[in-house]
This record gives structure tokens, sequence and C-alpha cells, in this order.
């Protein structure tokens, strides 16, 4: 689909003939999603200073929804809220009232008919309000279907790499849950640099998605040998960066066979169990434990978060990196989605398509 000219048009900064009301899946209870969520009938909410009003195409389902409907993530909204977080779509409207919708009040290089992506609690529905500063242009190159799930895998695995662990071209690359989501943005992303890239996966079905990404060497856990796997490849030196959204035994492992001045960046814990950091063994290893939280850096170093966009935008016209859908599912159906993610069955991403 052409992107379309993201510059501001003040004198078509509200669509025409706008719904007063839409459907909205909201979570009314917590649990499971299934049992969470009901799809209901609310108001189109309206635009304010700084704001842009997305007709949704489509939402990446993330691990992080499924912990929305359990009540077990970091931010918990009052019952009842919408989830979702990412989004693919079209900005039908921004600003506020007056001057400020004709883009006066901080929405300056968005405008009506800009195909976005964009990341935000409350987007699983067919229209949502964003900060103008959370959206950005949508890569020309990618479906909807695989420009939903750019925003939150794809940042996340930038700032890991780049902007923590400062991967160099050469380096050994560990990536656990290489055919998840962000494992498989982070496997792309450290081919894309000119990294050796070693995944580790849940099973041998999911193997060939990961090698697929560029993986050398793909791991399968409890089947493999990781550390000796890791070890032999690298001709004993062990990984240069790890990147680990899993901790648990994953992380144990990792610390087992870092390199000497390696970098242990600790994304996120999705196999259930925080891991302690071994300060002894660091110390003696001469190996460095990073934290990242992604979500941060728009508040503190936007600058930094608009390089990220503008790397992610050119390797993915250059067909470098390219989210991969398991499947999509239909806007009236997306409980099956979250659902399926929780299962831990899925490659890549899920899809809910909300609008054709």
């Amino acid at each position: 689909m052409p992107q379309p000219d993201a510059t501001v048009d003040a004198d078509a900064a509200v669509t025409d003939a706008l719904p007063d009301a839409m459907r909205a899946w909201r979570v009314v209870r917590l649990g499971e999603p299934a049992d969470a969520l009901s799809l209901d009938t609310v108001p189109v909410p309206a635009t304010g200073s700084g704001e842009v009003l997305v007709k949704v195409g489509a939402v990446a389902a993330n691990f992080p929804d499924v912990l929305l409907c359990r009540g077990q993530y970091q931010v918990r909204p009052e019952l009842p809220f919408t989830p979702g977080i990412e989004l693919v779509g079209t900005v039908v409207a921004v600003g506020g009232d007056g001057a400020e919708a004709a883009g006066v009040a901080g929405v300056a290089g968005i405008a009506v008919g800009a195909r976005v992506v964009g990341s935000k609690i409350g987007v699983l529905s067919e229209y949502a309000v964003l900060p103008a500063s959370d959206v950005w242009a949508a890569p020309a190159s990618l479906s909807d279907a695989e420009a939903a799930g750019l925003t939150v895998a794809y940042q996340t695995a930038w700032f890991g790499l780049h902007r923590r662990a400062a991967l160099q071209p050469g380096e050994w690359l560990l990536v656990h849950a290489a055919a998840g989501g962000v494992g498989l943005a982070a496997v792309q992303l450290g081919v894309a640099a000119g990294a050796r890239v070693i995944g580790v996966v849940g099973s041998e079905a999911k193997a060939a998605v990961a090698r697929q990404a560029g993986a050398e060497l793909v791991l399968v856990r409890g089947a493999d040998d990781l550390v000796a796997g890791v070890k032999a490849a690298t001709g004993g030196r062990g990984a240069d960066v790890v990147f680990d959204p899993v901790g648990g035994d994953a992380f144990e492992a990792s610390t087992k066979c870092i390199a000497f001045e390696g970098r242990l960046v600790v994304v996120g814990f999705a196999g259930g169990t925080i891991p302690s950091v071994p300060a002894g063994h660091v110390l003696v290893k001469n190996y460095s434990v990073l934290g990242l939280h992604w979500g941060l850096y728009p508040g503190v170093r936007p600058d930094i978060v608009e390089q990220a966009r503008a790397e992610l935008r050119r390797l993915a016209d250059a067909g470098s990196i390219r989210p991969v859908v398991d499947h999509v599912v239909p806007f009236e159906r997306a409980p099956e989605a979250l659902t399926a993610l929780a299962s831990g069955s899925t490659v890549g991403r899920v899809v809910i398509e909300v609008s054709p």
C-alpha cells in the first residue's frame, strides 16, 4: 500500500462523518483472555491537544495483553478497560477542537490520511486515540499484518542490541525465544548488523523459522546442550551478546557461555522466573548484565526513538527485516489470538484484523 504524505494538511485535519460509536474489546473481569474479554459498543474517543485519532487496521497480539487480562501486568488499568498495545491504521483526525484540529497543537508531521504504526495500551478497538509522538509512518513495504507487529518487538530488539549492547559486526549473538515476536526481530536485526546469530527455540518445529530469519545455528531448548552448543560454535569463546526475553534457566545458562567482555541484555521474563544476578560471577568472568526497559525511552530520550524508527523504516524498505506473521484472526475472534499467544505454540506474531 503506498504511504500517504505525512505532512499536516490544515484544511483536512478532521475527516467527515466519523461515527459516534465503535466496537471495542474490553477486559470486564480478570482472568484468561477468553473469560476476561467482552466485545462492547462504546463512544468513539475524541482527540485532545497533541493527539491523533486512528482508524485501526490491525492489532498485533502481545504477551502484555495476556498479562493485562490476568491483572499481572505492571500497569493495572481500572476495569473495564481496552487492551491491545500496538497497531497499524490510518489517521482520521488530529488535535482537539478549532485551531488544534487544524494541526497546530503538537501534531506537526502527522496528517489525516497518513498510514501509521504506533503503541499505547487500549488500541484493541475500531478507533484509537494516541499521542502524536507515539505514532510514526508505516513502512510502505509492509502489509498491515506485518506492520502491526513492528513497533514493540523491533524497537525493543533495536534498543537492546544497539543502544544497550552496542552489537558489532562479526560478534556472536545468542537470542533466546528466537521464534517469538521479539526474538525473531532480534535475529533479523542481528543479521542486518553483521553479527553471527545463534538462536534458541522451544521445539524443532520452531527451528526452521529461526534459520530462515538468518540464525547460523539453532538450538532446541531441552533437546540440545545450550552451553556446549554455544561454546562449540564460537570456538570456546562464547557469545559476545545475549538477548534474553525469557529469564530463569535461560539466563543461568547464558552466564555459563558468555564471552569475555560479553553483554547479557535482560529483556523480560517470559519463562516465569526472575533470576538473581550473580555479582561474583559477573566480576570473575568480566561480563556485563544490562537491563532494557524500552518503554522509558520515548519519555527520556525521544531523539533516540526517532533514530530507531528511521533505521527500522530503512531496513524494512530494504528487505532486511520483515515481521513474521503466524496467523491472522478477524476482530470478532480477538480472544482466540491472545489465547494462542499465551499457549506458546505460535511462531512470530498473531495479528487481529480490525478493518480491511
